[in-house]
């Protein structure tokens, strides 16, 4: 059976929720009513060291109960958050949440497309947006891109101040942004599939000036 705490205990934990309406209780005893004060001495020795053993209870018994914490990702940069040499300031940003940087299927998809524009992974920066969220200020602090190409991440993830549709060239900030679809619009021989590479080829070509 749950012990009930007695009244004076309770409005000291809660000075500001609890009004004792015991008028009896609050009547200045007899002297013959009043307790010995050894017997009061040795209680207060028996529940002192319950509330010494009692960890933080201002914030364990509280008028509200505790919101619980929001679980946020960790924003912590990796030693090596980035794949390639970025030699030609191409950075690249896509969301690969199995893989550390891309997948073995879309990693040699996205180097046949660097061959095709003359380029190779020595040139670029591929940033991993399911791994580390970088942001657009710390990207052009650490990396000076003059290009920049979204595989299936959003403008606006990366705190970019407008948004653009797939295949189309922005000029913002001495920089130039095409975005482009998931690598998974670009899989197998479909007639989808090949009609997707064809507008990104058409982009590509027009952004390098191929």
């Amino acid at each position: 059976m749950a012990e009930q705490l007695p009244d004076f205990v309770l409005a000291q934990l809660y000075p500001n929720s609890l009004v004792i309406v015991d008028t009896d209780f609050a009547k200045p005893l007899s002297r013959q009513d009043q307790p010995d004060l050894k017997e009061t001495k040795q209680e207060e020795k028996h529940t002192t060291p319950i509330f010494e053993s009692s960890t933080n209870i201002s914030t364990t018994l509280t008028d509200e109960p505790a919101l619980p914490k929001l679980q946020m990702p960790l924003k912590e940069r990796p030693e090596n958050w980035y794949l390639g040499k970025n030699a030609k300031s191409i950075t690249i940003l896509v969301h690969e949440p199995d893989a550390v940087f891309l997948n073995d299927a879309n990693l040699d998809f996205l180097t046949k497309i660097l061959g095709a524009c003359k380029l190779n992974m020595g040139d670029v920066s591929v940033i991993n947006t399911a791994r580390y969220l970088a942001l657009f200020p710390e990207i052009k602090k650490d990396l000076s891109p003059s290009t920049y190409i979204f595989f299936g991440v959003k403008t606006s993830d990366i705190q970019l101040p407008f948004i653009i549709p797939d295949y189309q060239i922005q000029q913002y900030d001495q920089s130039k942004f095409l975005a482009a679809p998931g690598f998974n619009q670009f899989a197998g021989d479909s007639a989808e599939a090949k009609l997707e590479k064809t507008k990104l080829w058409v982009s590509l070509k027009t952004l390098f000036n191929i």
